[in-house]
């Protein structure tokens, strides 16, 4: 599967933007402060929140990896 440049460039700031918000969320609940925007994610309790700031981490990751990888099986 190749991409074009642009959406190359759109899967990767998409990606380290759900990284750093998921990271940065989960930061905060360590210490006990929400950011506003993100107070959604414990309307479900604390383990369900947990696992939605894991989601968004490991998927901003493979986003990150798979715009910057070549998988066209050449060399």
């Amino acid at each position: 599967m190749e991409f074009s440049s642009n959406t190359k460039t759109i899967m990767t700031v998409i990606g380290f933007a759900l990284f750093f918000f998921g990271m940065y969320a989960m930061v905060l609940s360590l210490v006990g402060v929400q950011v506003s925007f993100l107070t959604w994610i414990d309307y479900w309790g604390g383990l369900v929140g947990l696992l939605i700031r894991l989601v968004m981490i490991i998927t901003g990751l493979l986003l990150a990896v798979m715009a910057k990888g070549n998988f066209s099986g050449e060399d």
